[in-house]
């Protein structure tokens, strides 16, 4: 009944925000901004769901509370693909004009990419570890690179990389959001199986193995599930590097407690307030002279290093 209670409190509160970021500032012209908002919000439901979702399973999974899945490279691969067709075809061509085109181009080349990863890695017996080292060395290669061909293209075509470089909801495709529906559904029934083990898992990999849980096979199911989810976010609006470090950690200090049950539906809320939330600011205090991620990546940097220096004092 007292997680029940809380999690109450922040649907009040996220509900109290959308219709806040719906109807602020409406005089006339329902019809057409109404609809329009609607869009905004459910694009903001969706990626919070799902980067709050992946983080959660993402860090039961490294038994680390200050990671995220962006350190496997996939918002570098995302920027990749993104200057890479800039770089060969220029702006005008097709998977640039045409969204959903990109939209699943950009989904294949991050999903492929964290498969060969751990294929080649969690088949030859190598720990999750190891795969984040990797991530991380890749992801600065994929980053590095794309900054090297965005420094030879136009300066005009430039700009339109650089549109991609940070999460917008201002300008979200309709067309997009019933793929990305459909991708999230798929990925949820992917995880379902699993679902029993989590509390295990979070033990961490002795006692999972020791109380008969079949830990690797979990594992590599878990990590493409989260590859999916984060590449399906990614790919609608662009990447929010530290809004998943965020929100769950914040469930964890809320809720004091590891049963994943309660963890994923707060986690969701929270990410659904930060990004009602902050897009309202964006929009109504800031005139849309900033983006949703630069505030989001400003606040979970800072709640980052806070973290960091909290663990240090641990040890």
């Amino acid at each position: 009944m007292f997680f029940k209670r809380k999690i109450a409190l922040l649907l009040i509160i996220a509900s109290v925000l959308v219709l806040a970021f719906l109807l602020t500032g409406i005089s006339s012209n329902w019809d057409y901004i109404l609809p329009r908002r609607g869009v905004k919000i459910t694009a903001i439901v969706i990626t919070g769901a799902a980067i709050a979702f992946s983080t959660v399973v993402f860090q039961t999974i490294t038994n680390n509370r200050i990671l995220t899945p962006s350190i496997l490279g996939l918002d570098s691969m995302y920027l990749l693909v993104q200057t890479l067709v800039v770089f060969l075809f220029g702006s005008g061509s097709l998977a640039m004009m045409d969204s959903q085109l990109n939209y699943l181009v950009s989904i294949a080349a991050m999903v492929v990419f964290s498969f060969l990863l751990f294929k080649w890695l969690l088949r030859k017996g190598e720990n999750v570890y190891l795969l984040l080292l990797v991530g991380i060395i890749l992801g600065t290669f994929f980053s590095s690179l794309s900054s090297f061909m965005q420094v030879l293209i136009d300066p005009n075509e430039f700009l339109i990389v650089q549109d991609r470089m940070f999460a917008s909801f201002n300008n979200v495709n309709t067309n997009l959001l019933g793929i990305s529906i459909v991708i999230m559904i798929g990925s949820l029934l992917l995880y379902l199986p699993y679902h029993k083990y989590m509390d295990v898992v979070a033990l961490g990999k002795d006692h999972a193995v020791n109380l008969g849980v079949p830990y690797d096979k979990i594992v590599q199911r878990l990590l493409i599930v989260t590859a999916i989810l984060i590449s399906a976010a990614t790919a609608l609006v662009g990447p929010v590097t530290f809004l998943g470090l965020l929100v769950v950690n914040l469930a964890h200090e809320f809720l004091k407690t590891f049963r994943h049950n309660y963890l994923f539906a707060v986690s969701v809320l929270f990410s659904v307030i930060a990004l009602a939330g902050g897009q309202l600011i964006v929009e109504r205090v800031f005139t849309f002279s900033t983006t949703i991620s630069v505030l989001i990546n400003f606040i979970g940097g800072i709640y980052f290093i806070y973290l960091l220096l909290r663990e240090n004092k641990a040890w």
